[in-house]
């Protein structure tokens, strides 16, 4: 968990951005409720830090994370593909 003081994708309160940086559930876990224990987790300190939204990432392959983010209550901001190169 962050607090993003940049743009965050989708939201419009910014600054103050309650951010999951990662979230991981081990497989055998998985479906026992671990997973949405730690968002609302999550959301609850983001509120006691003073934020209004709440937001994550996933890779745009993760079909998992995907179902999982929306499983949860999350909505689906934008999709972006980013790129980099060397300075020659």
């Amino acid at each position: 968990m962050s607090i993003r003081n940049d743009y965050v994708e989708g939201t419009t309160s910014g600054p103050v951005v309650a951010y999951i940086e990662g979230l991981y559930v081990k497989p055998d876990f998985r479906g026992t409720g671990v997973g949405r224990m730690l968002v609302e987790a999550g959301e609850r300190w983001g509120r006691m830090m003073g934020c209004r939204h709440y937001a994550s990432d996933a890779d745009l392959n993760n079909d998992e994370s995907i179902k999982f983010h929306k499983k949860v209550g999350f909505d689906e901001a934008n999709r972006i593909v980013c790129f980099t190169r060397n300075i020659r």
